[in-house]
């Protein structure tokens, strides 16, 4: 009797395609309708703790890195539903779970603040903060090192 295995051979990638490939985000929402790939760094985290970031994220602050807009590619985004919190910041979000996917100001649409807890993929930032702790919620504590601004 021959034991024949089928191999399917992976289709070889460039130096190039390897390198992008290694160097993009992926995340998505809680229920996976909404997904994306960013092509591009995360270069510092913000931990907002003013009022409209703990209403929005249901916690103690919201975790969120700028992304340029254009590096980034969604699928599922007729599920992406996006409210208006005031004159000029947009609060997006997946209409099937809630997850919190961004945000943006419409003064400046170049810059989306993606929302770093739907990040899947591994990060390295060491840029890290906390912004807004003038106006943290009385219950928290922030227990780390990272720079703490009263403001922006």
């Amino acid at each position: 009797m021959v034991n024949s295995r089928c191999i399917i051979a992976a289709p070889i990638k460039n130096t190039r395609e390897q390198k992008q490939e290694q160097n993009m985000i992926t995340g998505g929402c809680l229920c996976g309708r909404v997904k994306y790939v960013y092509d591009g760094d995360i270069n510092e985290i913000a931990m907002c703790h003013c009022s409209q970031c703990r209403k929005a994220q249901g916690g103690p602050f919201a975790t969120n890195s700028p992304i340029t807009s254009q590096k980034i590619e969604f699928s599922g985004q007729h599920f992406i539903r996006e409210y208006q919190s005031n004159d000029d910041k947009v609060r997006a979000f997946c209409s099937h779970c809630g997850s919190p996917l961004y945000s943006r100001l419409n003064s400046n649409p170049d810059i989306k603040r993606l929302r770093i807890g739907t990040v899947e993929s591994p990060i390295q930032c060491t840029k890290r903060y906390h912004i807004f702790t003038a106006s943290k919620a009385d219950w928290d504590t922030i227990s780390d090192d990272y720079p703490q601004h009263k403001e922006r």
